[in-house]
């Protein structure tokens, strides 16, 4: 315990052993309590810090696993360092969407161009299954079956849209059925869908729902 846990309060004197008057006793009850020792000042902050995560996520009855980002391609989105929560079981892939981010098992086409170890990784999906893609200079654009192209509105990792370089470009294609386009937000560094391919919808593990950790210190960043 923390020295001043054990010590005895101002108004109370320690080796005091005469009799209390009613209105000792009421100053005695009234005294405000002491100050929490360091541990568990830690362990509330750790338990309160995880009420919050399942509060502001409805949570009753999902399953989540926890992350740690080793690497610098979602930056600045998701940090090296950063332990992110995965919702695994409360989704299908049928239930992605696009700007979700995803954690998936390694395509092996990662693992041969890439030289990705086996493993999970983590992505954001740009397209989904039957919508085209391509790229223009640095910026990303989408359309639907039948619709117009549209550019993709990336306000999570830049403002005006034309700051982050896009790095390898996408050549015009058509995103597979049951298939996600994903791609890393640091994409001048990040080894996606543009070298390794489309994401089969069956190889993702689960959505990110939120960072509860960041810079060596609890944190919370909701998706």
């Amino acid at each position: 315990m923390a020295g001043n846990e054990a010590a005895p309060s101002a108004a109370e004197p320690a080796g005091d052993t005469g009799s209390e008057t009613g209105s000792t006793r009421r100053r005695r009850r009234s005294h405000p309590k002491r100050p929490h020792s360091r541990k568990r000042t830690l362990v509330e902050t750790a338990i309160g810090l995880a009420i919050a995560v399942l509060i502001a996520l409805g949570v009753r009855t999902f399953v989540f696993q926890a992350y740690f980002i080793p690497s610098g391609s979602m930056e600045p989105t998701l940090q090296i360092g950063d332990r992110i929560l995965v919702d695994k079981f409360d989704f299908n892939f049928h239930s992605i969407h696009q700007n979700d981010i995803v954690v998936f098992h390694t395509p092996p086409a990662a693992r041969q161009d890439c030289s990705t170890e086996d493993g999970d990784l983590v992505k954001r999906v740009v397209a989904t299954g039957d919508q085209w893609i391509q790229s223009r200079g640095d910026l990303v654009s989408v359309k639907n079956p039948g619709g117009k192209w549209k550019q993709l509105p990336e306000s999570y990792f830049r403002d005006d849209g034309a700051n982050t370089p896009l790095g390898q470009p996408i050549v015009r294609y058509r995103v597979p059925k049951n298939d996600f386009y994903v791609l890393g937000d640091n994409r001048t560094v990040s080894c996606d869908s543009r070298v390794w391919g489309p994401l089969p919808g069956s190889d993702i593990v689960g959505r990110v729902v939120a960072v509860v950790w960041r810079s060596w210190h609890p944190d919370l960043i909701i998706f």
